[in-house]
């Protein structure tokens, strides 16, 4: 069906957001997107996506790209009123109300600063405070990292797997050769990525879909490929796609996943990545959300998910949650195997990394190397990661000051939720069979 005025303006301003810092929604891979995760409606692209500016903007890189992209960028900027498009979704939000209005005035907020930066970047606008930044993401300021407890806990665990430490660098070395023992090979991703799709869809269908709405039995919860990617600047990228159907029309629910080639990782933690990004996280998140799309129980706005925005902090919530979740318990204490649950934290570790690099970055000024030092030895992550969390990802004007913060602030909320209430109530609510909701308005739908 035709979209109307609200519609319209939700398509424009986050593709135009999207197209501004050099992302391309139709792009099968993550290495060619950036704010915009999906595109799974059937109607046309709005005219931020196909104006011809927007191909010499794509092209280039998007803002980030430095002074290649002053020209193309005035350009787009001339020709594309974003800031008029995210002022209807905002005016158009408030005159909506109830949770959905909430929603969408969230995402307007997050496209403001994300407007705001890239005028930062683009020297047509005054310095965005990082504070502005994760208070309009996460609802709350910026905080540093806590790694302690759960390092104390790896150290235990480690000695127990022959591993003992007695000192920071001693751990350190500890990890590195527990992970070594346990390293996927990576010419046995592809297989081994089938084999944990298989065990965490077969899990959830155990303890999650007995919680939801019966109208979700039919959705295909894990229908990815895995495929290995040279050179990212990223450990791993789910692309949903979701615009493949079937005879009858209706969709197939498709994505792919995309791992970093020269990623270091062990079995448990590659465990832990696949409930995070198949079943029941990511894929499992956007096919049900896809399918209350089609079946007229969400908006628009379900179509065009994204990074960098307070849903983003959720479904990284739900993810970095859903080895929890897949196994019916709320600590990773109590999954069935120690090795497993040491792979669990340290991905949590990582994730912690993730804050912590923001912060050193944009609110200390600390420089690269120091940050990449302390990510390293504090947080336990691998060297690659260590870099490319303090370089590509923690000093990127975006991504360091939006993203990153988004991991630690999502796996505490939702960790707390489910603490608080019981599966039948949570549940539900997270996955948005309630309404579509974000960090910030997931309390409306409980």
């Amino acid at each position: 069906m035709p979209i109307d005025e609200l519609d319209a303006a939700i398509a424009e301003a986050v593709i135009g957001i999207d197209t501004l810092w050099g992302g391309d929604v139709m792009n099968p891979s993550g290495a060619g997107r950036f704010i915009a995760d999906s595109w799974f409606s059937d109607q046309p692209l709005p005219p931020a996506y196909a104006h011809a500016s927007a191909a010499a903007l794509r092209s280039c890189g998007g803002v980030g790209a430095g002074a290649a992209a002053e020209v193309p960028a005035g350009a787009y900027l001339g020709a594309v009123d974003l800031r008029g498009a995210i002022g209807r979704m905002l005016e158009a939000a408030r005159a909506e109300g109830g949770l959905r209005g909430a929603y969408l005035e969230g995402l307007s907020r997050c496209c403001e600063v994300m407007l705001d930066l890239a005028m930062e970047v683009l020297g047509r606008g005054p310095r965005v405070p990082y504070e502005r930044c994760v208070h309009t993401l996460t609802g709350t300021a910026p905080s540093p990292s806590e790694p302690e407890a759960r390092r104390r806990r790896v150290a235990d665990l480690l000695a127990a797997a022959g591993h003992a430490a007695h000192d920071g660098e001693s751990l350190l070395a500890a990890v590195d050769e527990w992970r070594a023992e346990r390293r996927v090979p990576a010419k046995s991703i592809a297989a081994i990525g089938d084999a944990f799709v298989a065990r965490y869809d077969a899990l959830s269908a155990r303890n999650l879909v007995p919680f939801m709405p019966r109208e979700f039995e039919h959705v295909p919860r894990a229908n990815v490929r895995f495929l290995a990617i040279e050179n990212a600047w990223f450990s791993g990228s789910m692309n949903y796609l979701g615009r493949a159907r079937r005879a009858d029309g209706s969709p197939e629910y498709e994505a792919t996943y995309e791992l970093n080639a020269a990623l270091e990782i062990s079995v448990p933690e590659f465990e832990q990545l696949v409930s995070h990004e198949v079943a029941p996280g990511h894929v499992t998140t956007f096919a049900y959300l896809q399918d209350l799309y089609v079946r007229g129980i969400v908006g628009f706005e379900a179509t065009v998910l994204t990074m960098n925005t307070r849903s983003s902090v959720l479904f990284e919530g739900i993810a970095n949650n859903a080895i929890l979740i897949a196994h019916g318990v709320t600590e990773p204490a109590e999954l069935p195997d120690r090795d497993l649950e040491l792979g669990v934290l340290l991905a949590l570790l990582q994730d912690d990394a993730k804050n912590q690099a923001s912060w050193l970055t944009w609110q200390e000024g600390r420089p690269q190397h120091e940050v990449a030092t302390v990510l390293r030895s504090d947080y336990l992550v691998t060297r690659e990661r260590a870099e490319k969390l303090s370089g590509p990802w923690g000093r990127h004007p975006l991504l360091g000051r939006m993203m990153l913060p988004a991991y630690r602030a999502g796996t505490e909320l939702v960790a707390g939720l489910r603490r608080r209430h019981a599966p039948e109530a949570i549940l539900p609510a997270l996955f948005g069979a309630r309404g579509i909701v974000d960090a910030v308005t997931i309390g409306r739908a409980l």
